[in-house]
Order: C-alpha cells, then structure tokens, then sequence
C-alpha cells in the first residue's frame, strides 16, 4: 500500500480508538463514583449494570482496533530501522492481552452482584466487600497494561523522531508520553493515595500524531527514500 495511504489508514485508526475507549474507561466509571463505601459501589454498579457490559465490550473492541493500528504503524515506520519497529510492535501487543483478561474483574463484580443464587447464600456486606475488591484489582490490572502502553511509545517515538518522514517533534512528544505513563503506575503501586495523574497532560503525542497521518500524512519523497536505503542495507547484509 502507498505510504500515503498507509499514514491515513493509521490515523484514522488511532482516532477510531478514542470513544471506545472514552466510553469504557472514563465515561462508565464516572457513572459509578466510586467511593470508599463498598455498599454505595455496589447499588451504582447494579443501576449501571447493561453501561458497564457495553463498556466491556467497548473496551474489547478498542484493544482489537489497536492490533490493527500498530500493523499499519509497523509498514509505516520500519524502512526507518525494523529492529526499532519491531521492539515497538511487541511492547505494545504485550498489553492486550493484559487490558483484555483484566475486564474478567469487572465482569466477575456483576456476575456477584447479579446471581440470585449466590445472593442467598453470601452476607451481603461481604458480597458487596468482593464485588468492590473485584473493581480494585481491575484498576490494578490497568496499572499494568500501562507499563506497556508506555514503554512501546519510546520506540515509536524514536522511529517518528529519526524518520525524516515526520515531524521531529512529535516524536520527542510521544517519547515524552512514555515517562507519563510509566510514572503513573509506579505511582499507584507505590503511592496509592498520590490521585494526580501525568499522563493526560505529557500523552499531547498520541493525540496530535493521529491527526497529523490523517490531515497531512507522510512526506512521500522521503518515505521512499528511507525505504530504498533499508532494501540497500538489506541486500548488503544477504551479500555478506
């Protein structure tokens, strides 16, 4: 596919993930406010039972969009080094599967909340005690899908940066992206009351890059001449 082509199917692909995952991870979980009070969790969780099932879904198929996403990244930015390109491609795959299994949790807090036959059985302070540790460890399991969130836009970023073919500065944005990331889950696993997060404000990256593959694209003459010198250093390393 032209690279042109190519640059716009990625930005159109970055953007598409954005209410998906606005729904799911932000939209939903306002809905429920979460507190302290594993009672009032509870009663918001059951009033916002089918939200929370389409937001599952949603999330799902914002993690199946992202696979997509990084394919075409991947043909993008690999004539820049395919080492660099490949790293890049599996830090990022290496957090959906985690960000997929992790929605299990908050499944499994409806299914508790959700079971007549379990109901009678269970205290329900202690049913509500679960259903709240279950959201917890939810939050945790995002925690940890966004190390890698993190860690795939170093290389991204790099590759953006030394490509010719994109603005430096975004990759220098994107490579700042990664410390916002990183920084926030280390901070709740170790902080957990520290509530500020860094991410939304150094993640300016991942928001105007989309819009720059799918408005301006890539500058052709330059794509194809980091592709002609990769297919060069590719047959001297066959020669040697």
């Amino acid at each position: 596919m032209p690279p042109q082509k190519t640059a716009r199917r990625a930005g159109a692909l970055y953007l598409m993930m954005t209410p998906f995952a606005i729904f799911s991870m932000m939209y939903v979980p306002s809905l429920l406010m979460e507190s302290s009070d594993a009672g009032t969790l509870a009663s918001n969780i059951i009033v916002s039972e089918n939200l929370i099932r389409a937001s599952i879904i949603s999330w799902i198929i914002c993690q199946m969009i992202f696979i997509f996403l990084l394919a075409a990244l991947y043909d993008l930015l690999k004539p820049v080094n395919k080492n660099t390109a490949l790293l890049m491609l599996a830090l990022a795959l290496s957090g959906v599967p985690i960000a997929c299994l992790n929605e299990l949790n908050r499944y499994a807090a409806l299914s508790l909340l959700s079971d007549n036959d379990y109901l009678k059985m269970v205290n329900i302070k202690n049913l509500h005690a679960q259903a709240m540790l279950f959201f917890k460890l939810h939050a945790a399991g995002l925690n940890i899908a966004q190390i890698f969130w993190g860690l795939w836009l170093f290389p991204f970023g790099y590759l953006v940066f030394k490509s010719g073919f994109l603005p430096k500065l975004l990759g220098i944005l994107l490579m700042i992206g990664c410390f916002g990331y990183l920084i926030d889950s280390v901070s709740f696993f170790l902080f957990p009351n520290f509530s500020i997060s860094i991410s939304p404000i150094t993640g300016i990256g991942e928001l105007l890059l989309p819009l720059w593959l799918l408005i301006k694209g890539v500058n052709v003459k330059q794509w194809r001449k980091r592709a002609l010198q990769s297919a060069n250093h590719h047959d001297d390393l066959l020669n040697t």
